[in-house]
């Protein structure tokens, strides 16, 4: 398939360091479909948790294919098969955020009209919930499951501390 004219995935635009693919699967939320597993982190957050300013605005992605999946002739190709998703139907510069691609097995068989479409419903999906999110800013302090608990409670007063 010959490239689109404008359609590039330059490095700045991707997720390259190991610490970076951490923080995004430890602190970050998922999205499931069936081929593949996103994982996403806003920006903010991940600069609030100490780590070093990023100056790129908009998505940075990532890949991660494991070896389950299959020796490295079919892992490079699930990757280039990503690669060329994402960039065909990457979304423009909105929120900043941290993208993490983690393919199934069922990512070689299936054809690429659906792959561009699974990788374009993640970036949607992850556009909305990214974009609820950074409307509603969460308390810096989280409740614990036990006040989360309580608070739920039919008792007047039972989840509330004096």
């Amino acid at each position: 398939m010959p490239r689109a004219g404008k359609a590039v995935f330059p490095r700045s635009a991707r997720l390259l360091r190991h610490a970076d693919f951490e923080r995004v699967y430890k602190l970050g939320r998922r999205h499931f479909s069936a081929s593949l597993t996103a994982f996403y982190l806003l920006r903010q957050e991940a600069q609030a948790s100490g780590a070093k300013a990023v100056a790129t605005p908009g998505l940075r992605i990532g890949f991660t294919v494991g070896r389950a999946l299959g020796g490295a002739v079919q892992r490079n190709r699930l990757k280039r098969r990503l690669r060329e998703a994402v960039r065909l139907c990457r979304p423009p510069a909105g929120a900043s955020a941290d993208v993490v691609i983690n393919p199934k097995k069922s990512l070689l068989t299936i054809d690429f009209a659906e792959v561009l479409n699974e990788v374009t419903r993640a970036f949607v999906v992850i556009e909305q919930k990214l974009a609820g999110k950074a409307g509603n800013q969460p308390p810096l302090v989280s409740e614990s499951r036990s006040e989360k608990r309580n608070s739920g409670s039919r008792k007047p007063g039972a989840g509330t501390v004096c």
